[in-house]
C-alpha cells in the first residue's frame, strides 16, 4: 500500500523531570479515558487519533498561545491554530539546497547526547549554539530563548481543596513544532523518533540550526514516545518569506521524514559522516523527483490497484518482460549492498546465512526422512539435501525476489506419498510416473508465468493469505506432535526384551507369580543381563524434553534483543543466532550427555543420487492420467509460491527493489523440471522461511502507540548472498552424512518445527484478533481495525476466518490420502468466499479496513 507523508504541526505536552505526577496531568488523563469509554461502542472512525483519519488527511500548522493567568480554580485557556505544511520539494525549491549548505558550513551537531529530559537537551543545544565562534549573538540572551520555546500555564501553585489535588501549572507545552505524520488507508501515525522545534527570536542576527542525536530514545509525552533526534530552528523575528523559521524547518523536517535516512544517521560515528549522510539524502530526494514513473507498473504487477481484466492474460510474456526490466538494473546491487561502501553489514549477513543453513537443512532432513518412509527409499534424505542445494542455488542466483527461500514442504511430501500409493495400487513405475507428473506440473507453471496468471493474486486479500499462512504454521506443529506421539506409542511402556516379547516367556509368570508387569520387571532386573534390556520410558521423556528445550531456548534467545542485558550488538547477534545455538546445544545434550539412551535418528541409504527417470516404462494412458495430477500439483505450487512472495514483499517489510511474480513462477517451473527428471523432491517458495529471512536482514526500531510497544522495520538489506551461501553449505553437508548430521536427534527437528511455527505468527493479524477473544476490552491495542470497526464485526470476521482455517485443516490433514489431493482446490475456494460471500455477512467497508496493511 502506498503511503503519503505529510508534516503536521502539533502541540507537545512535555512534563519536565520530576513533574510526571502532576495532579492536573493525571486528572486530564482520567477524564479523557472516561470520554473514550463512553464513545467506544459502535464507533466507526479513528477517534483515538490526534487528527482525523481517512483518505483525505489534512495537514496543520499548530501554534499554541496561553490564555490569561490562572484563576482560583486553576483553569487556563489554550488557543490552538492549525494549517497545512507541505514537504519541501528539493528539485524545484532552491532554498532547500541553500538552507542545507548553510547548515553544513556552520554545522552544529551533537552526537550521542546523554541528557534525558527535553529541558536539559534544549539547554545543551542552546549552550552549544552560544559557544559557537561563528554564531556570535552578543545581543541575544539564550536563557530568554529557552523560555520562549515553551508556553507555560503560569508560575504559581494552585490548590483545589474540593478536588483534593494540586495543580502544578509549570508543565511545559512547546510553542511551535513540526512532526511527521504518515497517512495510510488504515489511519494516521506519528513519526515519533524525531522532533523539530521552531522559535522566532527578536534579537537574533541570523538563523541557527542545531541537531542533537540522543544516545537513547526518550519518552517525552504523547506522540513523542521514542524521540531520538531533536532539530532546533532559531530565526530572527523579521525575515524574508523564504527564510523564516517555518521554511527552514520544512527543509530539515523533509529530510528527517524518511525512516531509512534516520536509520543511516544512527550508524554514523562522526560529524563528517553525519554531514555526508545529509548530503546523500538531499541527492536522493532530488533524484527521486526526477525519476519518471516506471512504464507498465500498473500493467502486470499483482500489487497494483488496477482492476483485473481478461485481456491482461492474453499479453503473452508481458509480465516476465516487465519483471526483468524492473529487476535487472538492480541485479549487481543484490551482491554489493552491505559489502561495498561505508554501510557494511557483514556480521548480519554471516548470522543470517548461519540461521538459513540450520532453518533449511533441518526441515530438508525431516521431510527427506518422511519421503524415505513413504517412497520406501526412492527419495531419501541424501536426495532431498542435494535437491535443496541445487534448486536453492539456482533460485538465489536468478530469482526476482532473492529473499524468498525455496524448499520442499509438508504438502509436497504428502503429495509424493499419495503418488506412491497410486503407483502401488496400479502397478506403475514410481520414478517414471513421478517424473511425468512433475513435467506436466512444470508445463502448467511455465504457461502460468507466460500468460500472467499471477495477476490472480489481486483476488487474494490479506485475510485469505493469513489463513493459509496460519495453516502452514499449524502443519509444522502437527508434524512435530505426530512425531512425538509415535515415539511415545513405541517406547512408553514397561521394559521389554530387545529381541523377544514377554509373551515368549510364559514360564516367567509361573515362576515369579504376580501380574504381567511384575513378571516383566522381574525378568528385566533379575533374570536377564543388562545388555538384553532395551531402554524405554526414559527415551520418550528425553525426546519430549529435547523438543520443548529446543523451542524454549530458541524463542528465548529470539526475544533476547528486547531485553536490557548486555550490549545492543551482542543482543542482536544472539537473537539472529537463536536457532543455530538452540539446535547445537540440545543436539549435544541428547547425543553426548545422554549417550547411553538411544534416540531416534533419520536413516541414510547408500544409493546413487541421480537417476534419470525411465519414461519408456509408462504407457500413453499413464502419461495422460499424470496430467490431472500435474495440474493439481501446479495449482498447489502456484498458490504457495505467489502467497509467499506476496507475504515477503508486504508493504510493512519496506522492500524497495520490486517484485517479479511472473518470472519467479516460471523459474520455479524450470527448477522443478530438473527435480522431476533426476528423481529429486519438488520445491517452491516456503513459508515462513522467506518472511523469517526478511526479518533476519531487517533493521527495526521500536515505537510506542497507546501504551503498546511495536517494532517497525526501517530497512531491509536485499541481498542474494545469504541464501546463496546457505544453499552452497547445504550441498557440502552431504559429505557430513551419516555422521555428524545423525547426531541431530529427531526430537530436535520437532523442536525446530515448533520454533518456526511460533515465530511465524508474529505480525499475523488473524492471530492478534484471535487473542482479542481472550482479552478484556481495556487491554485492546490501538490498531487501525480497533479504531475503525465495531468490536462485534471484528469478532464475526475472526470467527469466519477460523471456520475457513478449520476447513483447510480438515482437507489438508485428514488421514485419507485421496482427500488431500483436492486440497489445492479448497484453497482456491477461499477467493470467492472472501470476495462474494463475506460481503453479505459483514459490510464491505469493514472488510477492507481489516484487510488493509497497518504500517
Amino acid at each position: 500500500m502506498e503511503t503519503n507523508k505529510v508534516l503536521h504541526f502539533v502541540p507537545l505536552e512535555v512534563p519536565p523531570s520530576g513533574m510526571s505526577k502532576n495532579g492536573y496531568f493525571f486528572q486530564e488523563m482520567e477524564q479523557r479515558e472516561a470520554e473514550q469509554e463512553e464513545g467506544s461502542e459502535g464507533r466507526e472512525e479513528g477517534q483515538d487519533s490526534p487528527i482525523a483519519c481517512g483518505d483525505d488527511i489534512h495537514l496543520y500548522d499548530n501554534q499554541i498561545s496561553p490564555g490569561p493567568d490562572s484563576d482560583d480554580s486553576g483553569c487556563v485557556l489554550l488557543n490552538t491554530s492549525r494549517r497545512y505544511v507541505k514537504l519541501m520539494n528539493f528539485e524545484e525549491e532552491i532554498r532547500a539546497h541553500r538552507d542545507l549548505d548553510g547548515f553544513l558550513a556552520r554545522a552544529s551537531i551533537l552526537l550521542d547526547e546523554t541528557a534525558a529530559s527535553l529541558d536539559d537537551v534544549l539547554k545543551r543545544m542552546l549552550h552549544h549554539v552560544g559557544q559557537d565562534s561563528n554564531a556570535s549573538e552578543p545581543s541575544c540572551n539564550f536563557e530568554e530563548v529557552m523560555s520562549m520555546l515553551f508556553t507555560d500555564a503560569g508560575a504559581q501553585e494552585v490548590n483545589d481543596k474540593s478536588q483534593s489535588f494540586v495543580f502544578f501549572d509549570d508543565v511545559h507545552l512547546l510553542s511551535e513544532t513540526i512532526q511527521g505524520v504518515t497517512a495510510t488507508a488504515t489511519g494516521v501515525q506519528y513519526q515519533q523518533s524525531w522532533l523539530c522545534i521552531l522559535c522566532n527570536v527578536k534579537h537574533l542576527q541570523r538563523r541557527h540550526v542545531c541537531i542533537s542525536r540522543l544516545e537513547r530514545p526518550q519518552n517525552w509525552g504523547e506522540n513523542c514516545c521514542e524521540v531520538r533526534y531533536v532539530i532546533l530552528i532559531l530565526a530572527p523575528l523579521k525575515m524574508k518569506s523564504t527564510k523564516t523559521a517555518m521554511e527552514l524547518g520544512r527543509t530539515f523536517a523533509t529530510l528527517f521524514s524518511d525512516i531509512s535516512f534516520r536509520q543511516k544517521l544512527l550508524e554514523t560515528k562522526t560529524q563528517e559522516e553525519f554531514k555526508e549522510a545529509l548530503v546523500f539524502q538531499r541527492h536522493q530526494l532530488t533524484a527521486a523527483n526526477q525519476q519518471p514513473t516506471a512504464l507498465g507498473k500498473e500493467e502486470t504487477d499483482p500489487r497494483s490497484h488496477k482492476p483485473l481484466k481478461c485481456k491482461d492474460f492474453v499479453k503473452a510474456g508481458r509480465g516476465i518482460y516487465e519483471d526483468l526490466c524492473r529487476r535487472l538494473p538492480l541485479y549487481a546491487s543484490d551482491f554489493t549492498d552491505g559489502i561495498v561502501g561505508s554501510n557494511k553489514t557483514l556480521l548480519k549477513y554471516i548470522t543470517t546465512a548461519i540461521f538459513l543453513y540450520i532453518a533449511i537443512l533441518l526441515p530438508a532432513i525431516a521431510f527427506g526422512s518422511l519421503n524415505d518412509e513413504s517412497t520406501r527409499g526412492e527419495i531419501d534424505v541424501r536426495k532431498t539435501i542435494i535437491g535443496q542445494s541445487i534448486g536453492g542455488v539456482i533460485y538465489s542466483l536468478f530469482a526476482g525476489s532473492p529473499l524468498v527461500i525455496p524448499l520442499t514442504t509438508a504438502p509436497l511430501a504428502i503429495f509424493i506419498s499419495v503418488i506412491r500409493g497410486i503407483c502401488d495400487d496400479y502397478n506403475l513405475d514410481f520414478p517414471a510416473f513421478y517424473a511425468c507428473i512433475g513435467l506436466w506440473n512444470c508445463l502448467f507453471l511455465i504457461l502460468g508465468g507466460i500468460f500472467n496468471v499471477s495477476l490472480l493474486m489481486k483476488l487474494f486479500k490479506r485475510s485469505t493469505e493469513e489463513v493459509i499462512a496460519l495453516f502452514i504454521s499449524i502443519a509444522f506443529v502437527v508434524d512435530a506432535v505426530k512425531g512425538t506421539v509415535k515415539i511415545f506409542q513405541r517406547y512408553y511402556h514397561p521394559p521389554t526384551l530387545e529381541n523377544r516379547s514377554i509373551e515368549d516367556f510364559p514360564q516367567g509368570g509361573d515362576q515369579m507369580g504376580g501380574n504381567r508387569s511384575e513378571v516383566a520387571a522381574g525378568l528385566a532386573l533379575n533374570v536377564l543381563p543388562e545388555s538384553f534390556i532395551q531402554c524405554t520410558r526414559e527415551r520418550p521423556v528425553l525426546c519430549l524434553l529435547l523438543m520443548l528445550g529446543t523451542l524454549w531456548m530458541g524463542y528465548t534467545l529470539y526475544q533476547f534483543k528486547r531485553s536490557p542485558f548486555l550490549h545492543a550488538k551482542v543482543r542482536e547477534v544472539l537473537s539472529d543466532c537463536a536457532l543455530p545455538i538452540s539446535v547445537l546445544l540440545f543436539s549435544f545434550i541428547g547425543s553426548y550427555i545422554f549417550s547411553d539412551i538411544e534416540l531416534p535418528v533419520f536413516k541414510v541409504h547408500d544409493r546413487p543420487i541421480f537417476n534419470v527417470a525411465p519414461f519408456e516404462r509408462l504407457s500413453p494412458m499413464n502419461v495422460v492420467s499424470a496430467m490431472g495430477l500435474g495440474f493439481l500439483l501446479a495449482l498447489l505450487i502456484f498458490i504457495d509460491q505467489n502467497i509467499v512472495v506476496s507475504l515477503t514483499n508486504a508493504p510493512e517489510n519496506r522492500l524497495l527493489k520490486g517484485t517479479a511474480y511472473h518470472w519467479d513462477l516460471m523459474l520455479s517451473g524450470l527448477i522443478n523440471i530438473l527435480m522431476s527428471v533426476l528423481g529429486l523432491p519438488w520445491m517452491h517458495a516456503a513459508f515462513p522461511h522467506s518472511t523469517l529471512h526478511v526479518r533476519q536482514l531487517a533493521f527495526v526500531e521500536q515505537r510506542v502507540e497507546g501504551g503498546h510497544l511495536y517494532e517497525t522495520i526501517v530497512q531491509v538489506k536485499e541481498t542474494r548472498l545469504t541464501s546463496l551461501a546457505a544453499n552452497i553449505f547445504i550441498g557440502v553437508s552431504v559429505l557430513l552424512l551419516p555422521l555428524p548430521l545423525q547426531w541431530i536427534p529427531k526430537p530436535v527437528l520437532y523442536g525446530l518445527f515448533l520454533y518456526i511455527a511460533l515465530t511465524s505468527i508474529d505480525g499475523n493479524q488473524m492471530c492478534d484478533r484471535m487473542a482479542l477473544l481472550l482479552k478484556e476490552q481495556t487491554s485492546y491495542p490501538p490498531t487501525h481495525y480497533i479504531r475503525k470497526v465495531p468490536q462485534r464485526k471484528i469478532h464475526y470476521f475472526t470467527f469466519l476466518q477460523m471456520m475457513q482455517l478449520l476447513v483447510l485443516c480438515t482437507f489438508g490433514m485428514y488421514p485419507i490420502p485421496y482427500m488431500k489431493m483436492i486440497f489445492p482446490m479448497v484453497m482456491i475456494l477461499l477467493i470467492p468466499i472472501r470476495n462474494c460471500v463475506l460481503p453479505h455477512i459483514i459490510e464491505a467497508k469493514y472488510l477492507d479496513i481489516m484487510d488493509a496493511q497497518h504500517m
